[in-house]
């Protein structure tokens, strides 16, 4: 008897979807940085460290696409193994993803994005620990996000002190 759990999708199916959802979020969360990267984010004092601009988006890209293959393979591990519990978290840390871009670049607020990427930071540390537990590789595939998501917040940071 199969012990994997049942599925209406098949796993490239799944994996699609979960990729479309997670650069879903991130075409939100363009569609907030746009309201401001070509006008308040040119007026602030950033550190030397700052990327080109123009290297966000492959990025950010690549990353959400290995962010949602990552998620299908906790969703088809075996049961158990905590795989529901860092769903959860990678739901959530992908909600706080997209909220970092309207609190940062919307609200036009390094503190407010500040805060929202520090508890972003904790989140996705959570997840990835809980994605290594469940399926190497899924850890293995967040964390380069998770590197990506701890220098923006050395960036937020700096930005929010010179400014």
């Amino acid at each position: 008897m199969d012990s994997r759990p049942s599925h209406r999708f098949s796993a490239l199916t799944e994996g699609l979807l979960a990729v479309l959802l997670c650069e879903g979020v991130g075409l939100l969360a363009a569609w907030a940085t746009q309201t401001s990267v070509t006008t308040w984010y040119l007026t602030l004092a950033k550190p030397a460290f700052t990327p080109p601009d123009w290297l966000f988006a492959p990025v950010w890209t690549v990353l959400y696409a290995m962010m949602g293959i990552a998620a299908v393979l906790v969703r088809r591990s075996g049961p158990g193994r905590g795989r529901r519990g860092a769903l959860v978290l990678f739901g959530v840390q992908l909600v706080m993803n997209g909220a970092w871009s309207f609190a940062f670049f919307w609200a036009r607020s390094p503190a407010a994005g500040g805060l929202v990427i520090v508890a972003l930071l904790g989140v996705l540390a959570w997840t990835t620990v809980r994605f290594f537990r469940v399926r190497a590789l899924a850890g293995w595939l967040l964390t380069p996000y998770l590197l990506w998501v701890a220098y923006a917040t050395a960036l937020n940071g700096a930005i929010w002190l010179l400014n």
